[in-house]
């Protein structure tokens, strides 16, 4: 019986090691320090860590950003158009407590250092949540995060104005103390050479018109996604650490939404950590974000300790 040939990979993997090495000299330029101070919660993430895996992925942004910004020259050429600058943009996706806010600061941190200074600024998409109320009006309130939970038009318009240059672009803020949408409250966008855009669904494709009627996804947009990986055993233990740890500290704030949850006794507490992950973050885990890992540029796979232990890249 014939062998059958072997599945093709879009990508190429790398060990720590193997892609640590890719840094080729390029220095550090974050300290110990900043990494403390960048890191969230409940990462582990050291400077070591920080220079094998995130220095590497600094030097590979910096081709990618020249060969983006070498073909808009020529785009403009040929059109005979103004060469307006066109916004990077990286997309980093990835389940909840599996690490997207660590990777964004530390990046934004590292890229913003390059000799030419870049303006880099970082977007998450919890701005682009509708406020409670809605959720509350379409039941939504248990689906918060899922695809459905979000102004994805808003989100759509926002990255099309970033990427047409236009300035002043008005992001709406989240507030996790609150768990809502600050009504009147507003951070300014305004052109930056590079936008990092942190959020769970940012692959997704959606649904495409039946009438072949073109239409954008904010995947469209994104010119690198990086998507974190990890077991789903991982990141459940990871989801109830975090949640413990706030407990024990953001939850007692008075004006948290989350109060009450810091004063059940810790077996409660534990009770209700597991039911919310198990009844919403794993569902939408499953269903929309796990299978938009494909899409991705680059994959980071963590392993237990939460430290990255494998690199993919996407081949071209």
């Amino acid at each position: 019986m014939a062998k059958r040939p072997p599945a093709l990979d879009p990508y190429r993997h790398f060990t720590k090691q193997q892609w640590s090495d890719l840094r080729n000299g390029q220095p550090m330029t974050l300290t110990e320090a900043d990494i403390q101070r960048l890191r969230a919660l409940t990462d582990p993430i050291s400077l070591a860590e920080a220079e094998e895996i995130y220095l590497p992925l600094s030097r590979l942004l910096a081709y990618y950003v020249e060969a983006i910004q070498g073909l808009n020259r020529v785009s403009t050429r040929f059109l005979n158009a103004p060469n307006d600058k066109v916004p990077f943009i990286i997309g980093v996706a990835g389940s909840v407590a599996v690490g997207k806010s660590t990777t964004s600061r530390i990046l934004q941190a590292l890229l913003s250092r390059w000799p030419s200074s870049p303006k880099v600024d970082l977007v998450t998409t919890d701005g682009f949540l509708h406020p409670n109320r809605v959720l509350e009006e379409r039941g939504l309130m248990q689906r918060k995060g899922f695809p459905e939970s979000y102004d994805r038009a808003r989100f759509v318009n926002f990255l099309a104005d970033i990427k047409s240059g236009k300035g002043d672009v008005a992001v709406p803020v989240y507030s996790h103390l609150v768990y809502d949408v600050v009504p009147g409250e507003q951070v300014i966008i305004d052109r930056p050479d590079i936008l990092i855009v942190e959020g769970l669904n940012i692959l997704q494709p959606g649904d495409l018109p039946r009438d072949g009627a073109p239409i954008l996804f904010a995947s469209d947009f994104i010119d690198f996604s990086i998507y974190i990986d990890a077991d789903v055993e991982d990141l459940r233990d990871w989801y109830i650490t975090r949640f413990f740890r706030l407990r024990d500290t953001a939850f007692r704030d008075p004006t948290s939404f989350f109060r009450k949850f810091s004063e059940m006794s810790e077996e409660e507490a534990g009770a209700f950590g597991r039911n919310v992950w198990q009844s919403i973050n794993l569902p939408n885990l499953l269903e929309n974000v796990l299978p938009t890992r494909g899409r991705a540029d680059l994959i980071l796979k963590k392993g237990k300790d939460h430290r990255v232990e494998e690199v993919k890249l996407k081949r071209l």
